[in-house]
C-alpha cells in the first residue's frame, strides 16, 4: 500500500444519466464528505452513463486502498437495482478483486432516518417558499 493511500474508501454508487447535470448532487455529496472526513478517499460510480463501479474499485485498489464501502445513493431500495442488480454487481467485482474487501453498505441512502428527515424538511421549506405572503 502506498504511504498516502488510506486503507479504506467510500464509493458513492448512483444510477447515472446521459445528462451530466444529473450527477451534480452526487458530486456535491462527495465534496461534503471530503470536508467532513478528509482522511477518507471518496469516489463516485454509476450503474449507467458514468464511471463504472468495477473501474472505480480497480483504481482504488491500484492506489493502495484495501477496503471499499459501496454506498447506494438512491431514494428507494424497493426497485430491482438494489434488490438484485447492485448486490450481484458487487459480488462479481469482489470475485474479480479478491485482494480487496468490498462491502455494500446496505439499503438506499435515502432510507436512513436522518436523510428522510432532511428530505422532509426540504419539502416543507418549499411549501413555505411557495406560500402567498
Amino acid at each position: 500500500m502506498s504511504a498516502s493511500a488510506p486503507a479504506q474508501a467510500l464509493a458513492l454508487l448512483a444510477h447515472g444519466s446521459p445528462d451530466p447535470d444529473w450527477l451534480r448532487p452526487v458530486e456535491q455529496i462527495a465534496a461534503r464528505l471530503r470536508v467532513l472526513a478528509p482522511a477518507l478517499t471518496v469516489a463516485i460510480a454509476t450503474l449507467e452513463h458514468g464511471p463504472a463501479l468495477g473501474d472505480v474499485i480497480a483504481r482504488l485498489g491500484e492506489s493502495g486502498v484495501r477496503r471499499v464501502v459501496v454506498v447506494p445513493v438512491f431514494l428507494s431500495g424497493g426497485g430491482r437495482h438494489l434488490k438484485r442488480d447492485v448486490p450481484e454487481l458487487v459480488a462479481r467485482i469482489q470475485r474479480d478483486h479478491a485482494s480487496l474487501e468490498i462491502a455494500l453498505s446496505g439499503d438506499a441512502l435515502a432510507t436512513d432516518p436522518d436523510v428522510l428527515d432532511a428530505l422532509a424538511a426540504a419539502a416543507l421549506r418549499r411549501v413555505a417558499l411557495s406560500s402567498p405572503a
